[in-house]
């Protein structure tokens, strides 16, 4: 995005930190004068009136703002850095470097506000600077307003200039781990190209009838068809494709909390669609499913890479939420709306044994008709706090209670797999990678049909 050049009128003066240094000097030096030499009281007066004046001319020794541009890329994705530039002109100005200011919605970077110098261009009166603004959540992010300021000669006074901006950049997930040369390779396998190629003689899926020659396993005999054709014949198969693979999110609060810097739901939809990615190049059918209080998400089969951008975009609308899931309702429904056996890839977190209760019984009757993988973060935070070495008895209360709660976690992972269901719980950095193993060994065994 890029907004017009625009003439402005002049900007006001204002005095800078050290002006205000020299005025707060001058204080004491007034006292001293007044108490030992009361008839030259008038030089401190004077002497303040010197350094307002001199910053006065030093401001309009600054020069004038002529031109501005402003530059922000339209989209952006969720932890990468999208770099905002500025361009001024300014008429007469002094040596001294401008500096710009940009404000903006929280979601767009911490603290909402971005500060960076503007450097000289090859031509002169010209700067330009720019810095990364580092998304912290999906949606749409507000560019608000923009401060310019630069300096006089003798840095005494300054001339700024604030400028309302209407500007947006639109956050989605990230798809870097889809990008990433690892994952590029990892797809340039014969099994996972741009047309997959068809493996015979593996998996459940008929696909042809061959004659017997020797050497050929003896139980892929058709003894049906050999009878009809008075000859043997075998069966060739292939790997089962078009799999249902149902991606779903748990937004609830907990899902929220961030791991560092960002919320686990959006560690989780990257980490999702690297692997949504991989199963559409493997020939399966994706979908994602969304959650909290009730229901918020469900799209449509995607079939093909090609329509990976409707995921992508789906992914971006699933929103944060401070409230406690409903995983009764949310599981129900989703397990209505599935006409045949899925692998259903849950991303989920739980902070208290009441919800995790309550959790465990939704999955117990959604794994009765599909396959179920259990994805968790790793809570680095709760095992440093059970881990710290005890000063106090705060410190010994506070590891005591983290222990118990990382020891209900443990249980209630243990009995999530009791009940058949694949548990991955590892970093954030390395969930997508284990998600796509365990996607691949389930697709490998045939578990999924």
């Amino acid at each position: 995005m890029k907004l017009p050049r625009i003439s402005l009128p002049p900007a006001p003066i204002v005095p800078t930190a050290r002006t205000l240094v020299l005025l707060t000097l001058l204080a004491p030096v007034a006292v001293v004068i007044a108490a030992t030499a009361p008839g030259a009281w008038t030089v401190a007066p004077a002497a303040t009136l010197t350094v307002l004046l001199v910053a006065m001319i030093d401001g309009w020794l600054a020069g004038g703002l002529s031109r501005f541009d402003f530059h922000a890329p339209p989209d952006a994705e969720v932890g990468q850095a999208a770099q905002l530039r500025v361009e001024v002109e300014l008429a007469g100005a002094g040596p001294a470097h401008p500096e710009a200011s940009i404000g903006f919605d929280p979601r767009l970077g911490e603290h909402g506000k971005l500060t960076f110098p503007l450097l000289p261009t090859d031509v002169p009166g010209r700067f330009a600077g720019s810095a990364p603004a580092v998304p912290l959540r999906r949606g749409t992010g507000e560019l608000t307003d923009l401060w310019l300021r630069w300096p006089g000669p003798l840095r005494l006074a300054a001339r700024q200039r604030h400028v309302a901006l209407d500007a947006a950049i639109r956050v989605w997930p990230d798809l870097s781990p889809v990008r990433s040369p690892v994952l590029q390779h990892f797809l340039r396998d014969s099994q996972f190209g741009t047309v997959a190629r068809r493996i015979r003689g593996e998996g459940t899926q008929f696909e042809a009838l061959s004659e017997y020659e020797p050497g050929m396993d003896r139980r892929r005999i058709d003894w049906k068809a050999s009878a009809r054709h008075t000859a043997l014949y075998a069966r060739e198969n292939e790997a089962e494709r078009d799999n249902q693979i149902v991606f779903a999110f748990d937004c609830g609060q907990a899902m929220c909390e961030p791991v560092d810097g960002l919320p686990r739901i959006d560690r989780a939809v990257s980490a999702a669609l690297t692997a949504a990615y991989v199963a559409l190049k493997g020939g399966d059918r994706v979908a994602l499913f969304g959650f909290a209080q009730q229901p918020r998400l469900m799209t449509p089969f995607v079939t093909d890479t090609r329509a990976f951008h409707r995921l992508q975009s789906a992914a971006a609308d699933l929103d944060y939420s401070v409230g406690e899931p409903n995983f009764t309702l949310a599981l129900a429904t989703l397990a209505a709306r599935l006409q045949r056996r899925s692998l259903i890839v849950l991303f989920s977190d739980f902070s208290d044994p009441t919800s995790a209760e309550l959790m465990v019984e939704s999955v117990e009757r959604l794994v009765r008709h599909h396959l179920v993988i259990f994805v968790t973060f790793t809570d680095t935070e709760l095992d440093e706090l059970a881990d710290v070495d005890p000063d106090t008895m705060t410190d010994i209360a506070v590891a005591v209670s983290a222990d118990s709660l990382a020891r209900q976690r443990s249980i209630v992972l243990q009995r999530l797999q009791r009940l058949g269901v694949a548990v991955i719980e590892a970093a954030h950095d390395r969930i997508g990678y284990q998600v796509i193993d365990r996607y691949l060994q389930t697709r490998a065994a045939e578990a999924i049909g």
